[in-house]
Parts: structure tokens; sequence; C-alpha cells
């Protein structure tokens, strides 16, 4: 039986503390980073929610879009008016309905590499201090879309269930998962162990043309991305057996890091 929204009345309520100004961050003042609920936002990105591993804490929404989504009656569902929540979260919020989720640790880093079938081809998306929320998201949407099967983050990357990342995402990086390699870049040897092509995706002339890289050739393909701007650091480009561009018009140097990462992920498809 789906569960019937409880309405929320006080902004201060403490059933809706997990949804409580957000534009301050998802985790509250003096936790760790990475320690707080997984926030999403949006029908669609919470529809992705319920059908993902995460267990989901409590909805909230304006009237009628909490009680359309017709939850499981174990979770728990709140509703207020559109000024009640917008003082609760701290904006106006213009999807109508969030979800907060239990977080779940990163995936094991030999289990990711070996993904469900160690002889099956597989495509990881490998990012390089990538501190941008949003670009993050973008990226993991991209993947999801176009066939790569998990991210690997150094440390210096932001959280990828940040809430900004999961709306940009639409809910999308959810399906992906995701582990941290600690040590940066000499832990890129793992992937070559574990028979990854390692592909530095660069604007520098001297690299090779991506289309040149044929994927049937490589069944465990892994796309390095830097951050915006700086891009890949010279120390990864070198612990990466490829150095791969992406060919453009005459006078545009580069793509944001999200477009080329969509682009690579199609090449590599």
């Amino acid at each position: 039986m789906p569960a019937s929204p409880e309405t929320i009345t006080d902004p201060d309520d403490p059933r809706v503390a997990d949804f409580r100004d957000l534009v301050a961050g998802d985790r509250r003042p003096g936790t760790a980073r990475g320690t707080g609920p997984v926030i999403v936002e949006g029908v669609p990105a919470v529809q992705r929610l319920l059908a993902s591993p995460y267990r989901v804490r409590a909805v909230l929404g304006v009237p009628g879009r909490v009680a359309a989504l017709g939850l499981p009656e174990e979770v728990a569902a709140y509703e207020a008016d559109k000024w009640v929540l917008s003082e609760v979260v701290g904006f106006r919020l213009t999807r109508g309905v969030l979800a907060s989720a239990d977080r779940r640790p990163p995936a094991d880093l030999d289990a990711l590499l070996a993904g469900p079938d160690p002889a099956a081809p597989r495509r990881l998306a490998v990012l390089e201090a990538l501190n941008d929320a949003e670009n993050l998201g973008s990226i993991a949407r991209s993947a999801v879309a176009l066939g790569v099967d998990a991210l690997l983050l150094d440390p210096r990357c932001a959280d990828p269930l940040y809430r900004r990342s999961v709306r940009v995402s639409m809910g999308h990086v959810l399906a992906l998962p995701f582990a941290v390699l600690p040590d940066w870049p000499g832990g890129l040897t793992r992937l070559h162990d574990a028979g990854y092509l390692t592909v530095a995706l660069t604007p520098a002339a001297d690299a090779v043309d991506l289309a040149g890289l044929d994927p049937r050739a490589h069944p465990r393909t892994a796309v390095l991305l830097g951050a915006e701007g700086p891009g890949l650091t010279p120390a990864a480009q070198r612990a990466a057996r490829v150095r791969a561009r992406i060919p453009m018009r005459a006078g545009v140097d580069s793509l944001g890091v999200a477009a080329a990462a969509a682009v690579a992920f199609a090449a590599l498809r």
C-alpha cells in the first residue's frame, strides 16, 4: 500500500532535518565530507533512487507530488506548501520533491576493476581532481548513457553523491559504481594489471587521434579525464598507456570536460 504523506507546517520540524538548509551543503557542520545523507531532487531522479540499491530515508515535496510517486509504506513521506518547503531547504525548489537516502560505501577497488565477469568487456571513467560537482554529475549521466560501467576517482575529486552532482546526473549516478584510487597516479598500474588500456584525454597536438583507437581491439578501456581548465596533470598523462585528443576545428583548442567525456565515451564504446 502506498505511503500517505504527513503534512509539515513548521520548517523546524525534526522529521525533515535531512533537508534543512541545503544551501550550506548536504552534511551538518562538524561532520566529515561524504558522510551526510544522499539528497535527490525531482520526480525522475527520485524514481531512479527508488529503483537503486540505496535505502530511502524520507521524501518531502509539495502537495500531490509525493503521493503521485506511490511510495512504499515503509518510506517516510511528507508534504509541505511551497513556502514552508522553501524555508526548510533554504531556496525555492522548482522540482517539487526531494528525497534523502543512506549512503553506500564506495565499491571495493579490486571488485570494481574485475566487474561481474572478469572476462567481459568493460569501460571505466577515471577522474583526476575533478572538483566541480556539476561537471561530475554530467559525466556520470553520459557514462550511464554511453556504456561506461563505473567511475574511478582520485582522492581530490568531488563527492559523486553530493546533491548537485546527483541533480545534474538526473539520478543516474546512483546506478554507477564508484571507487577511489588512493595512490595517484601510481595506482594506475592496478588498471594495467587488470587488463585495461588507459587513455589520457588531452588537447595536446602530439597526442594520437581518439578516432584512431579501435574499441574492439581493447575490450577493457579506462578513459582518464582531468579538471576543467588545467586538465590532466603531466604525471597522470605519463602514467597512462595512450594520450589521445579529440580533433577540432582550427581556433578551438578544447572542449569542456563534460562534453569531452561524452565524446570519448561514445568513441570508445
